[in-house]
């Protein structure tokens, strides 16, 4: 016989009879009105039933666990009670209920003892409406931190999961499928806790009430099918290649060329192509191998799983070996880079920094040690600095350095941008032609000019290593640079709205994104052009001392780099300075692109939302083709459609290991990234609303450039769900020191941003959750 939701208490007194993988600690319940007519009665009832204590009294009120509500943490629960304090607590929970009192009921159970382990159990993910089992859990005795979010875990497993399920998950799983059972697959949600005593282990349902879903939950089978095929495609991108070096290779969100932070962990059709065709297909290997690396070509860095996009680990890791170095010397690295970050995943951010080894610095050589504890000889030691000191040397030489050739050709993008900017060319011809020089004068050198940055901040790092440096001269290095994002603070502050969006008009939060409107299209969006800035001063460059430059002309000098002191500096200086200014540059092109296609589109009759279904590599058909240009994109926005409706129904781990992961795995606690050594204690804001954003702490998924506006408003901190050390919004944070964590993980973005108040203390690298 199924069961049917009641109360809290009705639901869990219909279960006690019949439930077989749990138990419910014993309780006893009466109605309000009883409680109104007989509090005496009541609590004979109590003493005579659970003892003397220790007691929790929770609500049952009968707008809580209902079908179109669950009322979660709406009303009162009071625990760790004595007898004597139950009339005041039961008084306590009745106050919590308001007006709704008729009907209502008070529930009375004995504490548990022993409490190994507790939290919460979904039987559908209520994000994607998949019949994903998730488990949301705590080490301990304290049942509260599931919700407060310290040392919180999780665990999700689809419904027909093939995969051995861990001794600790098991048991939760078991319960949840026995109770979709009593209930006829309705979705629901649990309170568990798990006691221990010498003999075994016993699991506690606490609750059980309906979970509301906004769409019909999608079957078991679907998603079953699904899944096969991600682990088919896995199963054989997981083997080894003749091509490349390493013996297997992992898939990840947030490595290389991170799309979870550029385009996000499910993007539209049109955002997804655009990145492959921009940056992923090819630019990204040409680009390494101009600069010294290994030779890629061919190879696309970005696979996706029904269009959630991971980057080919192995693939990156190839790609950061000098091409000089022999080829078992480069595969013993790429497989000692991949059982590193398997030894470490939550480095998966940080694998340039913290793992790979892509270019010579002033540390080089105390980093490199390390590889001795894993069979590197020190002769093979030499030989890997050596390839690195040659390649770093073309990167970084003050006059034929391979970036100044990038700079360069920011210069061509703009002369040609304006020649196609202000042609009689149509809509398509520009898309075309707007992509086409994105690719070869804008993404090409971003991409040279990014890995220039990217050293420069990696030289300055081993000058903090050195002690030549102290970290806060790192800090004012940084904040002393003068690039595009302080230049446009800057310009906010001075220049008129016309003139401020003619320069700045391109900008969008979600660069690929077409349905993110830009800075000129929604200027009341971004900015209160009432409102002035604060006053905002030129940046003051970091001058190093005498003694510093003498240091650093010491270590040139050992470790044989022919370049002077200055050059160094200037080095570092423009490359993180140029890396930002050629990102802006081209996202002009790419966002003029994607205003052409949204006026193309629409001349047709499809709105911006419809376009952003469409592949990119459409309208190359339609360039070179004479075709009925309603129906192919009509096609295309509908087969765009359904497959992302795929796209929203999965959920994988950010970082895949092996095939069988797509089935079940554990949510990891990444390790966010800090910026500044600042506390801040601020009501957090996940909207971006101008009325909200003063003095709170705001958080976004993505570390996008075109969030910038952003800094334009008095925020007191900022969070991100993706985004690396280097980031854009890293790098802005620091300059402008405020505090911020950068890559805090879906699990902890979801747990902060949902969250009312936060303290940040990022010299300690922790948030708390204060509301």
């Amino acid at each position: 016989m199924s069961q049917l939701f009641s109360t809290k208490a009705g639901t869990l007194n219909s279960l006690r009879k019949v439930i077989k993988n749990a138990k419910i600690p014993e309780f006893v319940f009466f109605s309000v009105s009883e409680w109104r007519e007989d509090q005496e009665k009541c609590v004979r009832k109590i003493k005579d039933s659970l003892g003397e204590g220790p007691l929790i009294v929770r609500s049952s009120c009968f707008a809580e666990d209902q079908l179109g509500t669950s009322g979660a943490g709406q009303f009162l629960s009071v625990p760790n009670l004595s007898l004597g304090e139950i009339v005041s607590s039961v008084e306590e929970v009745i106050e919590s209920y308001g007006e709704k009192i008729d009907k209502s009921q008070i529930l009375v159970q004995r504490m548990l003892t022993n409490v190994i382990r507790s939290g919460v159990g979904f039987s559908h993910d209520p994000n994607t409406c998949t019949p994903y089992r998730v488990i949301n859990w705590s080490e301990g005795n304290d049942t509260s931190l599931v919700t407060s979010g310290a040392n919180s875990n999780m665990w999700q497993q689809a419904a027909r999961c093939p995969k051995k399920v861990s001794s600790i998950h098991s048991p939760i799983i078991t319960l949840i499928e026995e109770l979709l059972e009593l209930y006829r697959n309705q979705p629901l949600d649990i309170e568990f806790a798990v006691t221990s005593n010498e003999q075994n282990e016993n699991v506690w349902l606490l609750q059980v009430r309906p979970l509301f879903l906004h769409q019909k939950p999608e079957t078991e089978s679907k998603q079953q099918k699904r899944l096969q095929k991600i682990q088919q495609k896995l199963e054989i991108g997981m083997t080894s290649h003749p091509f490349l070096m390493g013996k297997r290779t992992v898939y990840g969100v947030m490595p290389d060329w991170n799309p979870a932070e550029i385009v996000g962990i499910r993007p539209k059709p049109l955002a997804l192509s655009l990145y492959r065709e921009l940056v992923t297909d090819s630019i990204w290997a040409y680009q390494r191998h101009n600069y010294g690396y290994r030779n890629l070509r061919s190879f696309p860095l970005m696979p996706h799983f029904f269009g959630l996009p991971y980057i080919d680990v192995r693939l990156s890791f190839n790609s950061f070996i000098p091409a000089s170095l022999n080829e078992d010397l480069a595969a013993r690295l790429v497989d000692y880079y991949i059982d590193r970050l398997l030894k470490e995943p939550s480095l998966h951010d940080k694998v340039e920094f913290d793992i790979v080894f892509s270019c010579y610095t002033l540390d080089l050589q105390e980093r490199l040690n390390d590889l001795k504890n894993f069979g590197f000889s020190r002769s093979e030691l030499i030989l890997i600095a050596d390839s690195l000191r040659e390649l770093t040397k073309k990167i970084v030489d003050p006059e034929n350095g391979l970036w100044r050739g990038d700079a360069d050709r920011l210069t061509t993008l703009d002369k040609r941008y304006n020649i196609v900017n202000s042609s009689k060319m149509d809509e398509v011809e520009k898309i075309y032609w707007f992509l086409e020089d994105t690719k070869r004068y804008g993404t090409l050198p971003f991409a040279g000019l990014a890995r220039a940055g990217f050293i420069a901040v990696q030289f300055l790092h081993s000058l903090v290593a050195k002690n030549v440096f102290s970290q806060e001269d790192y800090y004012a290095f940084m904040s002393g640079l003068t690039n595009i994002n302080s230049q446009m603070a800057y310009d906010r502050m001075y220049l008129e709205k016309p003139d401020f969006l003619s320069r700045y008009g391109h900008l969008r939060p979600g660069t690929y994104d077409i349905t993110s409107p830009r800075y000129d299209e929604a200027p009341e969006l971004y900015f209160d052009w009432d409102l002035k800035p604060a006053n905002i001063k030129k940046p003051n460059p970091f001058l190093p001392s005498a003694k510093q430059m003498q240091e650093i002309a010491k270590l040139i000098k050992y470790h044989r780099l022919q370049i002077d002191p200055q050059g160094l500096i200037d080095f570092i200086t423009k490359g993180i300075e140029l890396r930002e200014l050629a990102k802006f540059n081209f996202t002009r092109n790419l966002s003029d692109a994607i205003s052409c296609i949204q006026k193309f589109g629409q001349a047709y009759g499809f709105s911006t939302e419809d376009l952003a279904y469409c592949d990119i590599q459409i309208f190359k058909e339609i360039h070179v083709s004479a075709t009925n240009i309603k129906n192919l994109l009509s096609r295309n926005i509908y087969e765009g459609r359904k497959n992302y409706a795929d796209t929203l129904k999965i959920v994988l781990p950010p970082l895949i290991v092996k095939p069988e992961d797509v089935w079940a795995f554990d949510w990891p606690q990444t390790a966010p990234n800090y910026i500044t050594q600042k506390q801040v204690i601020a009501f957090v804001s996940s909207s971006t609303s101008h009325d909200d954003l003063p003095g709170s702490i705001v958080c976004i998924e993505n570390a996008d450039p075109g969030f910038d506006w952003l800094f334009s408003f008095p925020i007191s901190g900022l969070i991100t769900a993706w985004g690396g050390a280097n980031s854009h919004m890293a790098i802005r944070a620091g300059e402008l020191g405020l505090p911020a964590v950068i890559g805090a993980g879906e699990a902890l973005y979801n747990l902060w941003s949902s969250s009312e108040k936060l303290y940040i203390d990022c010299a300690s690298r922790k948030v708390e959750v204060l509301a």
